[in-house]
């Protein structure tokens, strides 16, 4: 049995560290190279970084605060964030980013996954969909919309097909996004995240809604994620890497220990 992951997200808005609930209401609460450096000292599995607004305000990624937290962990590191084109996530790699999550413009231009998985790898390539619940209907059939845009543009995809489909593309691993439980630690989405990791083959990272360690189990075990995704859980130091996997391994999850 393959170890589950603990990932957690930096989101950056400015060059600060930000949270948000639902995608609205985004504060800034602190330095991203030092929440980054603290966990990955705790022994972090995985740390991903999305500048937030750059695809809604059409422009680059911060590319130097990108290499400055690169320059202070040495686990896998994840980017998103206005990645437009193969150059854009070449850069993005040749700036210390192991891997590049595309996605706004990958449901702009879906051909941008294989692209960037022809340019740099399958491995390399996260495909991130951020959904929220709606009323299916023909196009949405799962009630699983995809929204792009940092959450401000709903565009009657289905997040299940569009999940498949980004797997045939040539995505290597998908990070979904709950927006109806981003930040509200109410817990993971977990009948989103068990329909989409029972539609592909490849690894899924459930994103959003974790407030207490029983979430987390819940996403990996009954959700089949591969990997969970926290945030204010560990922002606001209400736990420790250290104490959220001791909590996982002592439930039986297969977890990375560092002892």
């Amino acid at each position: 049995m393959l170890s589950k992951r603990l990932v957690s997200c930096l989101d950056v808005r400015d060059g600060k560290l930000a949270k948000s609930v639902r995608f609205v209401d985004t504060k800034d609460i602190g330095d991203p190279i030092e929440k980054a450096r603290t966990y990955y000292e705790e022994g972090l599995d995985e740390l991903v970084f999305y500048d937030i607004t750059a695809s809604s305000e059409g422009r680059d990624i911060l590319i130097d605060v990108v290499e400055r937290v690169a320059s202070q962990i040495f686990i896998p590191f994840s980017v998103g964030g206005g990645i437009r084109s193969v150059e854009d996530a070449t850069r993005l790699r040749l700036a210390g980013a192991e891997k590049v999550n595309v996605n706004t413009a990958a449901v702009q231009n879906p051909d941008l996954i294989t692209a960037c998985a022809d340019a740099i790898g399958s491995q390399s390539t996260v495909l991130s969909m951020d959904v929220r619940r709606a009323e299916p209907c023909d196009a949405v059939p799962s009630g699983f919309e995809i929204v792009i845009h940092g959450g401000r543009t709903p565009m009657q995809l289905d997040a299940i097909e569009w999940a498949k489909r980004g797997e045939a593309l040539g995505a290597g691993e998908l990070v979904v996004n709950s927006i109806d439980a981003d930040g509200t630690k109410e817990g993971y989405d977990v009948e989103l995240t068990r329909r989409i990791a029972e539609a592909v083959g490849i690894p899924v990272i459930a994103s959003g809604g974790a407030g207490r360690p029983e979430h987390l189990y819940e996403v990996l075990t009954e959700g089949r994620a591969d990997a969970a995704l926290v945030a204010s859980m560990l922002h606001y130091g209400e736990y420790t890497v250290g104490e959220l996997k001791q909590y996982l391994d002592a439930r039986g999850v297969k977890m990375r220990m560092r002892f």
